[in-house]
C-alpha cells in the first residue's frame, strides 16, 4: 500500500468480485485485501504539525495574518511592531492545534482498544490468541458466547443443534431482539475438530465490499461441490454472539472493508453556516480594505506632488524616492494600520465562546439521565450556534424514539376491557409510578419485570372465567417463541419479535406459562398444572395474510385452531354469531389505537377430527408439490381459518422514550420538521408516527408512496402534489404554503426511485410540503442520501439523530449529528457531534442551548464588527488630515490593548452569559426559535447595517473631538490642541461609545457582566495614567512618548463634555430606531420579553397537558417486527436449543388441587374496590356495550 492509501483506493475500484481460500494466506496475499485493523484517526507524530498547519492556514483569516506578519518585518512600511501580530497568531494556532491533537489522541486510543482485542485464530493447525488487527482474510477464527464478532465471517460451525447461532445486532441496527444464523451442513460437520477445520480449504467467491447490511451473495466451492451463500450464513462485525457456546467462522472482509465500517460514511470537516458566511464577509472586508488603502495611497501620491513638495527643503525624500513609490509604500503601511477590520482576536474570542457554550451543554443537569448515569456531551466545540438554526431533524425510530421494549398494556376479553384503573366513583385514573401494580406472587413462574395495574383481570383468572382462560391459553400456544430454562423456574424467552415476547410473557404472568416446545408439541403450565399440547400445524405469518394460526390437540384429545392477527383480517373470518361481540371489541380497539397501542384480534375454532384429517392430507400434498406451492397453501389456510369465534383483542405498547410526543410537538411549534428514517416496516413506522404525535388523525391526508416502478411512484407524487397545491409549479423549491396539513409515508422499495436525479425534485417538493415524513425499510446509504438531498436543494440546516451503526452515515451526512447513548451500543455516539441518553433532551439542546448559542454568537459578531470598524474608520478620516502619512490616530499602546484588554472581557461576558429569556420561557414560546432558521440575527444584510452604523459612529468620533479641540485653549490660556491630546480624547470617546453600545446590546445583566464592563473602563484609565506617567517615560522614552497627556487633558471640563456629547450622538440613532421598531413592528423576541417584564421575573405558567383520549380507526396489523418463515423453523426443529432440565410444575401449592385455583381472599367474589365483582345497576336499559362490560355500582 502506498503512502496516503492511493494504491488501495485504486484496487478497490477494480474489485468486482472477491475470491479467497480458507487457511491459505499465501493464496490470498496477492489480492492485497485489507487487514482487520481500523484507523479513524487523522494524524500521526510525523504528519501532525504539517497537516494541522496546512488545515489551519486554509482558513482565510489565518493566511491573511501570516501575510501581515511578513509585511510588519519590512522596516520601510511597518508602522506597528511585529509582535502585535505574531503573539495572537501563535496563540490561535497553538490553541487550535492542541484541541485537534486531543481529539485525535482520543481517536487513536479508541482504535488501539479495538485493534488490540484478542481472538482465537487457527494458525498452523493450532488455535492461537491473536490481536484483531492481525487477523487476515481467509483465516478461520473461533468466537465464544458474548464475544463481539471480529470481522465479517462466513459461519462454518457452532455448538448449537443444526449449527445455529444467535446474534444480537444492536450495534448495527439498534434492535435488541436476537436473530438466528445457520451454517451450511457441509461446514457444520466440521464441528470444533481443529484438525478437520485446518484441513478445510474451501474457496469463496462473493460480492466486493459494500454497505448493504441486509444482503449478501456468494458461493462456496468445496470438494468439487458448489454451495450458495446468502445473508443467513454471514456474521457481521459489530454483532454480539448470544446464547451460543462457540462458533467458527471464515473471515471474508476485514477492517475498513467490513459492512460496519463501510456504513460509517466519509468523515467530513463540519463548519457552521456562520463560518461559511464569515468566509464570504472576510473576503468582502479584504476587498474593502484594499479599496480604502488604494484611495489613501492615491491621496498620498497627490499630496506628495502638490503639498508635499513644499516640505522637501527640510524633509528631503529618502534616496530620491518619487511620489509614486511613496504611494506604493503608503498602500502597504495602511494595510497594516487598517488590518483591525478583521483582528485576529475575533477568532480567539469565537473559539472561547464556543468552548464556553459547549461546557454549558456538558454541565446541564436537566440533560443528565440518572438511570444509566449518562450526561449530555458536546463532542465538538465548533457547531454550537448551528444548533439554533435547525430546520430539518432526521431521526431513527428503534432505540431513538422508542425504547425497543414492548409491554402488554390492555386487552379486551369477551366484550370487557381490562387495563384501566378506576377510583371509587368509577372515574378513570391516570396510571403513574405510584399506582398499585397487580401482585403476581401467587405465581412462582411469573416474570418479576412484568407490571399490570388492573386487578380485575387477575381476579377473573383466579375465578376461572372460561373466556379469560381461553384468551391466555391462546397467547401461550399461538407463537414461535423459544423458551430457555437454565435453572429450575428461571425462564427466559427468545422471541423473534419483541411484541411476541410481550404477549407470551403476559400469558406467563397470568398463570399460563409457556415452558418448552418440540417440533410437534408445546408444553405449558396452566394455573399450576403441566399440560402438553400436540402441535399439528403452524399456519405461518406473512405480509399478505397478516395473521398466524396454530392447530393443536389438547391432552383431552380436543382439536382447536387458535388465530391472532390484524382485526380487519380476523373479522372477515368470524362466525356470524359474533356480531355483537365484534362491535364491542371494535369499540375497545378503537380506544386502544387512539392511545397509540398496537392491537391484535384473537379468535379460535373447534375442529372436527375427520375434516382435519382430510385437510392435513391435502396440506401434505401441497407442501411437497412444486407448482404454485405458496398460492395453494394460502388457499388451504383460507379454507380452515373460517367460522372463527372471537375471543378478544390485545393492546401492546411499543414504549416510547419519555417525553417523545411532547418533544416532537415542541419542535413542530418551532417550525422544525421531523423526518423519521427507519429500517422497520411501514405498518410499524406508521403506528409509532401516530403514537409520538408525528402523524395525527386531524391531518387532511397521509400519502403513501408504495409504487413498484418509477412510473407508479411519479404518479403518486403528482397526485399528492395536486391534493396539497393543485396549481403548484413543480420546479419551485422554496417553502410553499399548503392548503391543509399532510403527512407522507414512503415504503422502502419505492424510495429508490425518488432518489434518482429525474425524480428527486418532485419528491423533495412533495415531502417538504408535508408536516411529517416517514421513510420505511431504509438502508443506511439511503438515510444519508435523503439528508444530502435536503441539504443540496433546500439550503437548510439539518440534524440527524440515531443510536446504531446503521445511523452513522446519516449522522455524518447531516450538518449536526446527535448520538443516543444507551443500551444499543456506541457506534452512533462515536461518530456524533453531540450525545445524550434520551430523545427528549433534543428540545433543550435546540430550543435553549442552540438558540442561546446562536443569539450570543450573532450579538458578538455584530458588536465586534461594529467596534472594530468604528475603531478603523477613524484612521481613514484622520488620513485626510495627516497628509496620508500612515500616522496612527491613536497611541500605539491603545491599538495593541484595544482588542486584547479594553474590550475583550465585556464582549466575552455578553457572549457567554447573555440570554433574551430564560429556559422556561424558551419552552413556553418555541416560536422564538424561528429567527435562527431565517438567519435574521446575522446575515449579509445585518453585516452591512453594522458597517453603516460604524461609518456614522466613526464620523462622529473623529469630527466632534476635532471640532471641539480646534483652536481651543485651556482655562489658563495654554493650548490643548496637540496631536497627543487629540489622540487621547478620540480613543476615550471611542471606548465610552462602544461600552455604551454593548450595554444596549445586552439583555441579561449579571454580576460578572457588570464587573467586566466597569472593570474594563477602570482598567483603561489605570493603564492610561500609568503609561502616560513620568516614570514610564523616563524608563523607556521611545516606548512611552505620551508623557503627562492624561493628567493634562482629563482634568479639563470641556474634554468630559466632548466625551459625553460624542457618546450621546453615537448611540442616539440606535436608541431611536429601536424604540420605533418596537412600537411599530415588534419582533417575536420583543413581544415575549415584554411578557417577561410584565410577569416581573415570575416563571411562566407550565402548560397544562390534558390526557386526550381519542378514537381512531387506525390499528396495527399483526405483530410488527415479525417475519415470515419462523413457523417452518419451529416445526422442522431447526430452531430448537438443547432440552431444558427436567422440572416439576411451577404453580402447585400445598393443600390445594393443582388443576385449578381456589378463590380465596380478594378472589372470593370480591373486587379490589370492595364491591361485588359482577354487580349491575338496576332498572337501566341494557345496551350492546353493557351486555359485554360489567357496570360498576357507584354506591359503596
Amino acid at each position: 500500500m502506498s503512502f496516503f492509501g492511493v494504491e488501495r483506493v485504486r484496487k478497490k475500484e477494480r474489485e468486482l468480485e472477491r475470491k479467497l481460500r480458507a487457511n491459505d494466506r499465501e493464496f490470498n496475499l496477492p489480492f492485497k485485501y485489507a487487514t482487520n485493523g481500523i484507523k479513524t484517526s487523522k494524524y500521526n507524530p510525523f504528519t501532525f504539525l504539517p497537516l494541522n498547519l496546512f488545515e489551519q492556514f486554509q482558513r482565510i483569516a489565518n493566511a491573511y495574518f501570516l501575510f501581515l506578519l511578513v509585511l510588519q518585518v519590512i522596516p520601510q512600511i511597518s508602522s506597528l511592531s511585529w509582535f502585535t501580530t505574531v503573539v495572537p497568531l501563535v496563540l490561535v494556532l497553538t490553541v487550535t492545534a492542541a484541541k485537534d491533537a486531543t481529539d485525535d489522541l482520543n481517536r487513536h486510543r479508541s482504535d488501539n482498544q479495538v485493534n488490540n482485542r484478542k481472538v482465537d485464530v487457527l494458525i498452523d493447525r493450532k488455535l492461537r490468541s491473536e490481536k484483531w488487527m492481525d487477523v487476515q482474510v481467509g483465516d478461520i477464527i473461533k468466537l465464544e458466547n458474548n464475544q463481539f464478532v471480529t470481522a465479517d465471517l462466513l459461519l462454518l460451525s457452532s455448538s448449537e443443534p443444526l449449527n445455529l447461532v444467535y446474534i444480537e445486532t444492536a450495534e448495527l441496527d439498534g434492535e435488541t431482539n436476537l436473530k438466528v444464523r445457520q451454517a451450511l451442513t457441509v461446514t457444520g460437520d466440521l464441528g470444533e475438530d481443529v484438525e478437520k477445520l485446518a484441513d478445510f480449504n474451501g474457496e469463496v467467491r462473493c460480492e466486493p465490499p459494500n454497505n448493504r447490511l441486509d444482503r449478501f451473495t456468494g458461493t462456496l466451492t468445496h470438494a468439487g461441490q458448489k454451495y450458495p451463500l446468502d445473508n443467513e450464513k454471514i456474521l457481521l462485525r459489530g454483532c454480539t454472539l448470544r446464547n451460543t457456546g462457540w462458533c467458527f467462522g471464515l473471515v471474508l472482509f476485514g477492517g475498513p472493508e467490513t459492512k460496519l465500517m463501510q456504513n460509517c460514511g466519509k468523515s467530513t470537516f463540519k463548519r457552521t453556516s456562520i463560518d461559511r458566511l464569515m468566509n464570504v464577509l472576510v473576503l468582502c472586508i479584504f476587498g474593502f480594505l484594499a479599496f480604502m488603502c488604494v484611495i489613501l495611497a492615491i491621496g498620498n501620491c497627490l499630496w506628495e506632488l502638490k503639498a508635499g513638495s513644499q516640505f522637501t527643503v527640510f524633509l528631503p525624500r529618502q534616496d530620491g524616492n518619487s511620489a509614486g513609490f511613496s504611494a506604493f509604500l503608503t498602500f502597504w503601511s495602511y494595510v497594516i494600520i487598517l488590518n483591525t477590520v478583521v483582528p485576529i482576536s475575533l477568532y480567539v474570542s469565537v473559539e472561547i465562546i464556543r468552548l464556553g457554550n459547549s461546557f454549558y451543554i456538558d454541565w446541564d443537569r436537566k440533560m443528565y439521565h440518572p438511570r444509566n448515569d449518562t450526561p449530555a456531551e458536546a463532542r465538538t466545540t465548533t457547531l454550537n450556534e448551528e444548533l439554533g438554526q435547525i430546520k430539518y431533524v432526521f431521526s431513527d425510530k428503534t432505540g431513538t424514539l422508542t425504547q425497543n421494549i414492548m409491554t402488554f398494556n390492555k386487552c379486551s376479553i369477551n366484550g370487557k376491557s381490562y387495563g384501566d384503573v378506576f377510583d371509587y366513583a368509577g372515574q378513570r385514573l391516570d396510571i403513574t409510578e405510584h399506582t398499585d401494580p397487580v401482585d403476581f406472587s401467587f405465581n412462582p413462574l411469573a416474570d418479576p419485570r412484568f407490571v399490570f395495574h388492573d386487578h380485575a383481570l387477575v381476579e377473573a383468572v383466579k375465578l376461572e372465567n372460561p373466556e379469560v382462560h381461553a384468551f391466555f391459553r391462546l397467547l401461550a400456544l399461538c407463537h414461535t417463541v423459544m423458551a430457555e430454562e437454565k435453572k429450575e423456574g428461571e425462564l427466559s424467552y427468545q422471541a423473534q419479535s419483541p411484541d411476541e415476547g410481550a404477549l407470551v410473557t403476559a400469558a406467563r404472568n397470568f398463570g399460563f406459562v409457556f415452558r418448552s416446545r418440540t417440533p410437534d408439541s408445546v408444553s405449558i403450565v396452566e394455573m399450576g398444572e403441566q399440560r402438553r399440547y400436540e402441535l399439528l400445524a403452524i399456519l405461518d405469518f406473512n405480509n399478505v395474510r397478516k395473521r398466524m394460526s396454530v392447530i393443536v390437540r389438547s391432552p383431552e384429545g380436543k382439536l382447536r385452531l387458535y388465530c391472532k392477527g390484524a382485526d380487519t383480517i380476523v373479522y372477515e373470518r368470524l362466525h356470524q354469531s359474533c356480531g355483537k361481540l365484534m362491535d364491542v371489541t371494535t369499540e375497545h380497539m378503537n380506544e386502544f389505537a387512539g392511545e397509540g397501542l398496537r392491537t391484535l384480534a384473537l379468535a379460535y375454532r373447534d375442529l372436527d377430527q375427520e375434516y382435519f384429517s382430510q385437510w392435513k392430507q391435502r396440506h401434505h400434498e401441497v407442501s411437497t408439490s412444486l407448482d404454485d406451492r405458496d398460492g395453494r397453501l394460502d388457499e388451504l389456510y383460507e379454507e380452515i381459518e373460517t367460522d372463527l369465534q372471537l375471543l378478544g383483542a390485545t393492546a401492546i405498547e411499543d414504549k416510547l422514550q419519555d417525553g417523545v410526543p411532547q418533544t416532537i410537538e415542541q419542535l413542530a411549534k418551532a417550525d422544525i420538521k421531523v423526518w423519521v428514517l427507519t429500517g422497520d416496516k411501514q405498518e410499524t413506522a406508521e403506528n409509532i408516527g401516530y403514537s409520538c404525535n408525528l402523524l395525527r388523525e386531524e391531518m387532511n391526508e397521509v400519502f403513501v408512496l408504495s409504487g413498484n416502478s418509477p412510473e407508479d411512484v411519479r404518479r403518486e407524487l403528482r397526485n399528492a402534489l395536486s391534493s396539497m397545491k393543485p396549481a403548484g409549479d413543480s420546479t419551485v423549491l422554496p417553502d410553499e404554503a399548503v392548503n391543509g396539513e399532510y403527512g407522507l409515508v414512503v415504503n422502502g422499495h419505492s424510495l429508490g426511485y425518488p432518489l434518482e436525479r429525474s425524480m428527486e425534485l418532485d419528491f423533495l417538493r412533495t415531502a417538504c410540503m408535508c408536516k411529517a415524513v416517514i421513510c420505511c425499510r431504509v438502508t443506511p446509504l439511503q438515510k444519508a442520501q435523503v439528508v444530502e438531498l435536503v441539504e443540496e436543494y433546500k439550503q437548510a440546516v439539518t440534524l440527524a439523530i440515531g443510536d446504531g451503526a446503521n445511523d452513522v452515515s446519516m449522522i455524518k451526512a447531516a450538518h449536526i449529528g446527535v448520538g443516543i447513548s444507551g443500551q444499543e451500543g456506541m457506534q452512533a455516539v462515536l461518530s456524533s457531534d453531540y450525545s445524550f441518553a434520551q430523545f427528549r433532551f433534543l428540545q433543550r439542546l435546540l430550543l435553549v442551548h442552540g438558540r442561546w448559542s446562536y443569539l450570543r454568537m450573532c450579538k458578538f459578531l455584530r458588536y465586534f464588527f461594529y467596534k472594530n470598524f468604528t475603531f478603523t474608520f477613524v484612521h481613514f478620516w484622520y488620513a485626510f488630515f495627516c497628509g496620508f502619512s500612515a500616522q496612527t490616530v491613536y497611541d500605539e499602546w491603545f491599538i495593541t490593548l484595544y482588542n486584547l484588554v479594553y474590550t475583550a472581557l465585556p464582549v466575552l461576558g455578553m457572549s457567554l452569559f447573555d440570554q433574551d429569556v430564560n429556559d422556561k420561557w424558551s419552552f413556553q414560546h418555541p416560536e422564538l426559535y424561528l429567527p435562527g432558521q431565517l438567519n435574521l440575527y446575522f446575515s449579509k444584510k445585518a453585516f452591512f447595517k453594522c458597517a453603516l452604523h460604524s461609518c456614522y459612529s466613526s464620523l462622529v468620533l473623529f469630527f466632534i473631538p476635532y471640532a471641539a479641540m480646534h483652536d481651543t485653549v485651556r482655562a489658563d490660556g495654554k493650548d490643548v490642541a496637540d496631536y497627543q491630546s487629540f489622540a487621547l480624547l478620540t480613543q476615550t470617546c471611542l471606548l465610552f461609545t462602544v461600552t455604551i453600545q454593548l450595554g444596549l446590546e445586552m439583555s441579561y445583566w449579571t454580576a460578572v457582566n457588570t464587573l467586566f464592563v466597569v472593570g474594563s473602563l477602570v482598567m483603561y484609565f489605570a493603564v492610561t495614567f500609568t503609561m502616560y506617567s513620568n516614570g514610564m517615560f523616563l524608563a523607556l522614552p521611545s516606548a512611552f512618548p505620551f508623557v503627562g497627556t492624561a493628567r493634562n487633558s482629563l482634568n479639563q471640563p470641556n474634554i468630559w463634555l466632548t466625551i459625553l456629547l460624542t457618546s450621546i450622538l453615537c448611540v442616539l440613532p440606535v436608541v431611536t430606531c429601536r424604540f420605533l421598531f418596537i412600537q411599530l413592528c415588534p419582533t417575536i423576541n420583543d413581544k415575549v420579553m415584554l411578557k417577561v417584564r410584565q410577569a416581573k421575573t415570575k416563571d411562566p405558567p407550565l402548560p397544562r397537558r390534558a390526557r386526550i383520549r381519542r378514537t381512531s380507526s387506525r390499528r396495527s396489523g399483526y405483530a410488527f417486527s415479525h417475519a415470515q418463515g419462523y413457523g417452518d423453523l419451529v416445526t422442522s426443529g431447526r430452531f430448537l436449543r438443547r432440552p431444558a432440565p427436567s422440572r416439576s410444575s411451577g404453580l402447585a401449592h400445598a393443600g390445594r388441587s393443582t388443576t385449578s385455583f381456589s378463590p380465596m381472599g380478594r378472589s372470593a367474589g370480591y373486587s379490589p374496590t370492595g364491591r361485588p365483582q359482577n354487580a349491575k345497576v338496576q332498572d337501566v336499559e341494557v345496551t350492546s356495550l353493557q351486555m359485554y362490560r360489567s357496570v360498576r355500582d357507584p354506591a359503596l
